[in-house]
């Protein structure tokens, strides 16, 4: 039984971590267009912030996925993930009731991302099927 949880836990850090490096590849390669909307939210050196915030995504999603210094890794999702929520998705403060929804409902998405990267600070290291500590 524990190989059967050691693929899920595999599948599921393969998941997670391709998730948060193909947004990571996202900020990098959209920088301009990622930026005009981050600058719309108020984000002082929008284009900065965007690059420095997929070089976050990028580290913790490599980490995640190669179960490589996952405490770390979680760290710096962590970081991205509340800078994000809290000064990208703030919906509290939207008046447009599409803009609103959306903004709820990536707030809300990333809130979910959030606990389940604290829990992960939790799992015993190393992590089955790892590059380490």
């Amino acid at each position: 039984m524990d190989s059967a949880y050691n693929i899920a836990f595999l599948i599921g850090r393969i998941i997670v971590g391709g998730f948060f490096l193909v947004s990571g590849f996202n900020h990098l390669m959209k920088v301009k267009m990622m930026a005009g909307y981050a600058k719309s939210k108020g984000v002082p050196a929008a284009e900065v912030a965007v690059a420095g915030t997929g070089v976050l995504l990028l580290a913790g999603g490599a980490s995640m996925l190669l179960g490589y210094h996952p405490t770390i890794g979680a760290i710096l999702l962590i970081i991205f993930l509340l800078g994000a929520s809290f000064g990208i998705h703030n919906f509290w403060t939207i008046q447009d009731p599409m803009a609103k929804m959306g903004d709820m409902i990536n707030f809300q998405k990333n809130m979910a991302m959030l606990g389940f990267l604290l829990m992960t600070l939790m799992i015993p290291r190393p992590w089955p099927m790892s590059l380490g500590r």
